[in-house]
């Protein structure tokens, strides 16, 4: 299995700005990543995201996301789901304070008191939900978190210690980790570009695949039929009328790199 990079939860956040609790949403999202949990998280920027950023993309197909939004419109959350898949958690602004209690911020540019409150509040949610997203199994293959991993064994899940909790992950950070906000686009997950059935498709961990089976003397001459596409499957959600040109592409792609691989050796 190809090594993977350090689990994270990615933050989406409203970028409305015609409405207080979009602003709201921003300020809780650089709280949580600058302050609360900066080595647990990472930003997702939503109109690159929309866009077709696709290190934004490959983070939220392989890792579970947070959205933050600011009304019931909910379009980060949509906007996620539309292009990568399903957030693990929504958290929607006016929805928290009418559930608190609080007042409804106002101000765009500078909030009210109660916009601050609105921000600490949401900062609150998403620590809580980062913490219990760290302590939970999150299938990569499926996009979903696994009640018990007795219940298939065979997928791959988000962290090594599924026991282990966000908040003791917390604790146990390196002191030197850097307090500032990360990109999803560097968030380390490599991915490729193939074409398929005349199509560009982006493989999410696709180089890295093909690193560890060069690394492990596989070769296009030696390996198993269809091995390269079972372990593209684990990463990527594959349709199965196309399994036929995608075994082919992918195939064709490390003929490719293991040629480059042995002129460069």
């Amino acid at each position: 299995m190809p090594d993977l990079p350090q689990r994270k939860v990615g933050i989406v956040a409203c970028s409305g700005e015609e409405l207080s609790e979009g602003t709201v949403s921003r300020l809780a999202a650089l709280k949580v990543l600058e302050e609360l949990r900066p080595a647990d998280t990472v930003t997702i920027c939503l109109p690159l995201f929309l866009a077709g950023g696709e290190g934004d993309r490959a983070f939220a197909r392989f890792y579970p996301t947070i959205t933050l939004d600011g009304c019931a419109l909910r379009c980060a959350a949509r906007g996620t789901e539309q292009y990568s898949g399903k957030p693990a958690v929504s958290l929607v602004v006016n929805e928290l304070c009418a559930a608190a209690g609080l007042e409804q911020p106002a101000g765009r540019r500078q909030l009210d008191a109660a916009g601050q409150r609105a921000v600490d509040l949401t900062a609150e949610r998403t620590v809580q939900a980062v913490d219990e997203l760290l302590g939970k199994s999150w299938s990569r293959r499926s996009g979903e978190f696994l009640e018990s991993l007795a219940a298939d064994p065979g997928l791959p899940v988000l962290g090594d210690n599924p026991a282990a909790s966000g908040a003791a992950a917390a604790q146990t950070a390196p002191a030197s980790v850097a307090e500032v906000a990360t990109c999803a686009c560097g968030s380390g997950i490599p991915v490729q570009t193939v074409e398929v059935a005349g199509e560009q498709v982006t493989l999410v961990a696709l180089p890295l695949i093909f690193a560890q089976q060069y690394a492990d003397g596989k070769r296009p001459q030696n390996l198993e039929p269809g091995a390269l596409l079972e372990l593209v499957r684990i990463y990527n959600p594959l349709p199965a009328e196309a399994e036929a040109a995608y075994r082919q592409s992918i195939a064709a792609a490390y003929a490719v790199y293991c040629a480059s691989q042995e002129a460069d050796g």
